[in-house]
């Protein structure tokens, strides 16, 4: 039976006693009880060819001090708290054949009880959040060697650094660094794009490059933005995107299986240390009007360099570290700035304040310089005992200089994992320390600061 016959079998199959279970993603070696971690339905005798699907969920239950002004449902709220899912995910994925691989993924982000917005005239409706993240096809140039993989769909494959293509389900700290997901929601879909790449692993490099065709900021379901002299994403004409990413791996490869994502961690099993550059370019992206009333479109220039480490300490006792250090550029146009804030609990902002500043949000992107640093320590293995898993404390710091704030901006993160059994069932507790800020005639003035603490609990198989 040829593979197209064996896949079309798949859905059945995956109800019976027919699903192979593996940590092993590429053979189909006998799992123990302890190994049953992956659903993966093996299409030839040696495993080689599969099909895998895997689900994932991140619950969020969350306390947080609120920017001033803040409402909720109409009413001034100091502070809040909310139960959210972040994430819910479903992955199908697998090689079809020695040269064929495809990758879907389908889910939702951000469901709170305001379910990603709230209108106070009009109703809306709760049950359409879940859409296609990915939906790639894939093709390996040359059979078993990861040289040159060639593919196209609508994909997160993106350039600029590995926090803007991150592996969710592994991340070390509770969230990435969503300023490295530049253009999310706006010209893109939670940062997808339709895109024709090319990637692979040559040696220590391992590089991607991608010709992205964005969607209009009109699509993007939020109020369409209106010209003046600061920049926002252009309302009219359309031009394509480049972009790539570059790392130079001086120990052990990192993974290269599915299409664009990266590692958060490793947990010990692998001995990374990782150069990186990586860019994203698109001709007259933004527009602003200047004070003589002339039209400017600006070209989008993004680019970053930054080192990565995730390394086992004591392969005995299990200990390791994980850290990043980065340096980004980010120029989307004269003084261009986004607030935003994860799953943003508060659903509008009172008169007098800026707009967009309400919950938890604060200039996450802008034109102008970012360092983001991240350190965690995994404690030793079975630090509670055979089985009962151990701890991870992280610190993350983001320190940026926008051209439309009149100070530098900090956020810091304080965390800790409780990895029960690694990446597959693990609680995160979180603080996070932000800035808020007031008008100050077109700029943004800090006014003091505000911090939200979030219980997470991730399952993923």
């Amino acid at each position: 039976m040829n593979w197209t016959a064996k896949l079309a079998l798949l859905g059945p199959l995956l109800t019976i006693s027919q699903l192979s279970f593996a940590q092993d993603t590429l053979t189909s070696r006998p799992a123990s009880a302890s190994d049953k971690t992956e659903l993966k339905y093996n299409l030839n005798a040696s495993g080689s060819h599969f099909f895998r699907v895997t689900f994932m969920n991140q619950a969020w239950f969350r306390y947080n001090q609120s920017n001033p002004g803040t409402t909720v449902i109409q009413e001034p709220k100091n502070n809040t708290f909310d139960i959210g899912l972040r994430r819910t995910r479903m992955q199908m994925y697998g090689q079809l054949s020695d040269h064929v691989f495809v990758y879907f993924q389908f889910g939702m982000n951000n469901f709170n009880y305001l379910n990603g917005g709230f209108n106070p005239t009009s109703s809306s409706n709760r049950k359409i959040q879940a859409f296609f993240h990915d939906a790639v096809g894939e093709y390996l140039v040359w059979k078993n060697k990861d040289y040159l993989k060639i593919g196209g769909g609508l994909t997160i494959v993106n350039g600029l650094s590995r926090f803007s293509s991150p592996s969710v389900s592994s991340i070390m700290s509770m969230d990435v660094p969503l300023f490295a997901q530049a253009t999310v929601d706006q010209t893109d879909e939670f940062s997808r794009k339709l895109s024709l790449y090319a990637r692979g692993q040559v040696g220590h490099l391992d590089y991607r490059i991608a010709l992205s065709d964005p969607f209009p900021i009109q699509t993007n379901g939020a109020s369409v933005p209106t010209y003046g002299p600061n920049s926002i994403f252009a309302l009219k004409g359309h031009h394509k995107q480049f972009q790539g990413l570059f790392m130079w791996q001086f120990f052990d490869k990192e993974a290269n299986q599915t299409p664009g994502y990266n590692t958060g961690t490793y947990l010990g099993t692998k001995k990374i240390l990782n150069l990186e550059a990586g860019f994203i370019m698109q001709k007259n992206a933004t527009v602003r009007v200047d004070a003589p009333g002339d039209t400017l479109y600006q070209n989008l220039n993004l680019w970053s360099v930054a080192t990565f480490l995730d390394m086992p300490l004591n392969r005995e006792k299990g200990t390791a570290i994980n850290a990043y250090l980065g340096y980004f550029h980010t120029d989307y146009g004269k003084n261009y700035l986004r607030f935003n804030g994860s799953m943003n609990p508060a659903s509008g902002i009172a008169s007098g304040y800026p707009a967009g500043t309400q919950g938890n949000a604060y200039p996450m992107f802008g034109t102008g310089n970012v360092v983001y640093s991240q350190f965690g320590y995994l404690m030793k293995r079975d630090l509670f005992g055979a089985g009962n898993g151990t701890f991870m404390p992280y610190v993350q710091a983001q320190l940026a200089n926008y051209q439309r704030l009149t100070k530098s901006l900090g956020v810091y993160n304080v965390g800790l994992n409780y990895f029960i059994r690694g990446h597959n069932s693990k609680l995160t507790l979180d603080y996070q320390n932000r800035p808020y800020y007031e008008a100050s005639g077109s700029q943004y003035l800090p006014a003091g600061r505000r911090g939200q603490l979030i219980l997470q609990y991730q399952i993923f198989i």
